[in-house]
């Protein structure tokens, strides 16, 4: 109960602060906003970006493997030269591994043609990707259907004239009609639409299906070189559910040097990529970030916590008689202190939630004004709260301490 009427008084003696010296607060109490402002804005978009990222990974799936002729990367210390030697994902590599994996749920052989234009009748799209891939594509890609079906192991088989299209080039080909069964030109030759994809928009990582063309790996292969360096072909290998990614990335990098018949002193002419490599290298970026928003948060704080201290010796000068009352009748040491320590916090926790503020109103504004999603989730508004207070803590004891060493005689003297 005593904390309760200490900090409820604190509260009061904060309020008469501002209200009887609202300039000097303000610009006070500002340096603690600009500060609790920035540090949180910073987290929330960490937050936000480190969310969409982890959807986007599982999306590609964070148990997925591509055998690639590229690492990903292609910044710093990067030897392009070197792998540019290296040779393409290969069917023949695509069929050992498929023999010869055993922790894996799915294998699949895939390309891509970025960049097309498909037309029906009057209407056209632009900027559709064309792919192709074996039939395991279900299994080592998450997708779902909104009309239509999959291929069946007959049609990829046989290299059938069908195709799965995405949800933009469904809506820009065929508006307000159904697209399965519909008949488009593609690489030249007539194919069959027999299902369309759920619409996804695009992640942080620029994998969408909505402008996505997947054609059977055989079909293509009577029209294209499906290993061509154009093409982009790899391997994408879906590790079991029980399995961690490593064991499956060192059980693919076994067998792909036995398969490239690569001797132990040979370094690997292939590269294994997976999702956490993208993820890792974001995450370096965003505590670079997070720091960068901490320097410049801290400095706005600490030139509000100075002004907080400087209001609260003001505010021990002002009151000093009002202390030795106090002590005279019989307040101890800790009440002073505890009382002017409240009073630092409760200034210090008035600018942290007007920064809170802030950063939810750019959150509502990002929202629905751009239609960007922030979030400002609970662990940042404890994290804005506690700075606050440990702010407060730092910048009233010296003050409070102060107040509560004071002699009760002198300090009843000193109006």
């Amino acid at each position: 109960m005593l904390f309760l009427k200490l900090f409820k008084e604190s509260f009061l003696f904060a309020y008469d602060a501002l209200r009887q010296n609202r300039t000097r607060t303000f610009l006070s109490l500002l340096g603690i906003t600009i500060g609790i402002f920035t540090i949180i804005t910073v987290f929330a978009a960490v937050d936000t970006f480190r969310g969409n990222l982890q959807e986007s990974v599982d999306k590609l799936g964070s148990k997925t493997v591509f055998v690639q002729k590229w690492p990903w990367g292609g910044f710093g210390d990067y030897p392009w030269w070197k792998y540019m030697q290296r040779p393409n994902a290969s069917l023949r590599d695509y069929e050992a591994l498929k023999e010869r994996v055993t922790l894996a749920d799915g294998i699949s052989y895939q390309i891509g043609l970025s960049n097309r234009t498909l037309k029906y009748r009057s209407n056209s799209i632009e900027g559709v990707e064309v792919s192709a891939a074996s039939h395991e594509y279900d299994k080592t890609w998450s997708f779902d259907l909104t009309e239509g079906r999959y291929f069946t192991e007959g049609e990829s088989g046989s290299g059938n004239a069908v195709c799965l299209i995405g949800a933009d080039i469904a809506e820009g080909l065929f508006p307000n009609q159904s697209a399965t069964g519909k008949q488009i030109k593609v690489l030249g030759r007539n194919v069959q639409i027999i299902g369309v994809f759920a619409k996804e928009g695009e992640d942080m990582l620029g994998v969408t299906a909505d402008k996505l063309l997947l054609l059977p790996l055989n079909f293509a292969r009577n029209v294209i070189d499906v290993e061509g360096d154009n093409y982009g072909p790899q391997i994408a290998i879906r590790g079991k559910e029980n399995v961690a990614v490593e064991d499956v990335e060192s059980e693919l990098q076994g067998i792909m040097r036995s398969i490239r018949r690569l001797s132990p002193v040979e370094d690997d002419n292939f590269a294994l990529n997976k999702t956490t490599i993208l993820s890792g290298q974001l995450d370096q970026m965003f505590a670079i970030v997070n720091v960068a928003g901490w320097i410049i948060g801290g400095f706005s704080i600490l030139v509000g916590g100075f002004g907080i201290a400087n209001i609260m010796f003001v505010s021990v000068k002002e009151r000093t008689n009002i202390i030795g009352i106090q002590k005279s009748l019989g307040a101890k040491n800790y009440f002073i202190l505890m009382q002017f320590l409240f009073e630092a916090i409760a200034l210090s926790l008035i600018g942290g939630l007007l920064g809170l503020a802030v950063v939810y109103a750019l959150t509502l504004i990002a929202t629905y004004g751009f239609d960007f999603e922030i979030v400002l989730n609970m662990g940042n508004i404890i994290r804005g709260i506690s700075i606050s207070i440990i702010i407060g803590v730092i910048s009233g004891f010296w003050p409070a301490f102060s107040a509560a060493r004071l002699d009760p005689v002198e300090a009843i003297r000193s109006k």
